[in-house]
């Protein structure tokens, strides 16, 4: 099975199906996530939308979920 991220889903539903993400975007830049973060603002937030809101460069992410074996999907 691949395993696949769609960058359209929420934070919160990325990390239900992916734990292993948390760590990777907390590398990333996204500091404050938290299994908190994931209840609140998570269950609406987009890995684009917190790019762009912490000022990370979105292609630069993409580009390491895919070397850690995702397929990212816009």
């Amino acid at each position: 099975m691949s395993k696949t991220i769609d960058l359209s889903k929420s934070i919160s539903e990325l990390c239900k199906t992916y734990p292993e993400i948390m760590d990777f975007m907390k590398e990333m830049g996204f500091e404050s996530i938290s299994p908190a973060m994931l209840n609140t603002v998570g269950r609406f937030m987009t890995i684009p939308k917190g790019a762009k809101m912490r000022g990370l460069d979105l292609e630069t992410i993409k580009q390491e979920l895919r070397n850690r074996g995702f397929e990212v999907i816009e």
